[in-house]
């Protein structure tokens, strides 16, 4: 988990231990980009896709985990495949975009993100205007991110319950967090 302190624009934020329980706990919001991303390795969340969810399941509720799913968790057991590392030095891995972060911060109030890949920000994410766009606006609202997401696959688009819970580290930017979802059967 990176807390809102993680990035230079969220340094007066919270860190780990002082988010409260209830900033960890929230609606899932489950983003299916699998084909997308099966065809793009770059491909980035865009408001397009929160706004198609949306036309399905009503507004992204308040304080809801926005979760990319792009099926990159298949990939954890080949280093080389998860990294994706491309002949021009970049790694090309899924991400969201600057516009979706605005949309999702500035239009609803969802606590944070979360994906599959090693980073809220695509591999190509340092090229960008501004670089690592995700991490800029995220935590500088307060938001925070979810890395290195497994089973995915197995969450409703909505309905779910995210529980993040990391090591409550003082001062921590960052921690370990075990992520769990609550599904109705």
């Amino acid at each position: 988990m990176d807390a809102p302190s993680h990035w230079v624009t969220g340094k007066d934020k919270d860190t780990v231990d002082a988010i409260p329980l209830s900033s960890l706990i929230g609606p899932a919001v489950v983003v299916d980009m699998t084909q997308e991303c099966a065809e793009n390795p770059d491909a980035l969340l865009k408001p397009e896709h929160l706004l198609d969810w949306e036309s399905r399941h009503g507004q992204i509720p308040v304080g809801a985990w926005v979760l990319a799913r792009t099926n990159w968790s298949s990939r954890f057991s080949d280093a080389a495949a998860y990294k994706n590392m491309g002949e021009d030095g970049n790694s090309h891995v899924p991400g969201i975009s600057r516009e979706a972060a605005d949309f999702m911060t500035q239009q609803r109030d969802v606590l944070g993100v979360g994906v599959e890949t090693v980073g809220t920000d695509a591999g190509m994410a340092g090229t960008f205007d501004p670089p690592f766009p995700n991490h800029n606006i995220m935590h500088g609202a307060g938001r925070m991110g979810l890395t290195s997401l497994a089973n995915l696959d197995q969450l409703p688009e909505a309905g779910a319950v995210v529980i993040a819970l990391p090591l409550k580290i003082e001062g921590g930017s960052g921690s370990p967090a075990r992520v769990v979802a609550l599904v109705a059967r």
